[in-house]
């Protein structure tokens, strides 16, 4: 199953090949790599006549940003009312993953259909898409990622949306030893959103692999659910996992009634194809 985020006015892709996608962020137009596009463009990207900046790939790994004129600083594009703080990062992102909408949409509908108080642990947080929706869907949000520039840019976007004054709680912290001192403290969530890198160090040079670590980390947290659980969620850009796999691991570690499911999420593109950017596997009542 695919899943295509929709609902964007300040993103879009414009082309795709070549292994790169061209792309639309607000007024800027980027270029950047993307494994899934192994097709023939249509044209040359790289001479597209609005195009700001290109992501180069170095032989030595990682990359740079290479500007077609003035250098970008941070931008804000907005989405149903949630705004965003972006800048052109190492390892070519931008500090947001548009597809990821799809999920927004979805678990917010759970939780304003739930009609009660809810409690989210969103994991591996990032700049905190997730934690925005969530906010706006009337839950509160205990933001967990090991990162701190990345979670003081959430901070920065949860003021930007106007939601400052809701119930937000910011931890930058390894999220596995979290989880083990949330269990030893009795806490309770209502809701898991988790979005794991696919090898990482935590701030104390904690390691991280998702092939290693993943099913250990579902079937730790599955403790904080409370007695009334909403969902549980796992999204994935590792290369190679299956959206069935993050679906079994829901079904061996979150015991609870109700259903599971598991997709691909992707992009529209203006080319009148989708573009795959990632899997995720979910259970929800």
């Amino acid at each position: 199953m695919i899943k295509v985020a929709s609902g964007w006015k300040d993103y879009e892709i414009i082309a795709t090949g070549d292994g790169k996608k061209l792309e639309r962020w607000g007024k800027f137009y980027l270029l950047r790599p993307d494994p899934q596009v192994i097709w023939k463009s249509s044209f040359n990207l790289e001479k597209y006549d609005k195009l700001n900046a290109v992501y180069v790939r170095s032989s030595k790994g990682g990359g740079e940003w290479v500007y077609k004129g003035k250098r970008i600083e941070d931008f804000i594009i907005e989405r149903d009312g949630l705004k965003f703080s972006l800048k052109l990062m190492g390892f070519k992102h931008t500090g947001l993953f548009p597809e990821q909408a799809v999920n927004w949409d979805a678990f917010g509908k759970i939780i304003k259909d739930s009609k009660r108080k809810i409690n989210v642990l969103n994991l591996f947080a990032y700049t905190g898409g997730a934690t925005l929706a969530c906010l706006k869907a009337g839950a509160a949000v205990c933001h967990v990622d090991a990162a701190k520039a990345m979670t003081d840019r959430a901070k920065q976007n949860v003021i930007l949306s106007g939601f400052q004054d809701k119930p937000v709680r910011f931890i930058v912290d390894d999220c596995v030893k979290f989880v083990e001192r949330e269990i030893k403290r009795g806490k309770v969530y209502d809701a898991v959103i988790m979005d794991p890198p696919s090898y990482g160090r935590g701030p104390k040079g904690e390691i991280w692999k998702i092939e290693d670590n993943l099913y250990d980390l579902c079937k730790l947290t599955s403790q904080l659910l409370s007695d009334n659980p909403l969902f549980f969620l796992i999204n994935s850009y590792t290369t190679g996992l299956q959206s069935a796999a993050l679906e079994n691991i829901l079904k061996l570690t979150v015991k609870c009634k109700g259903i599971y499911e598991s997709y691909e999420v992707a992009l529209p593109t203006c080319e009148n194809i989708v573009l795959p950017c990632g899997t995720s596997g979910i259970w929800r009542v």
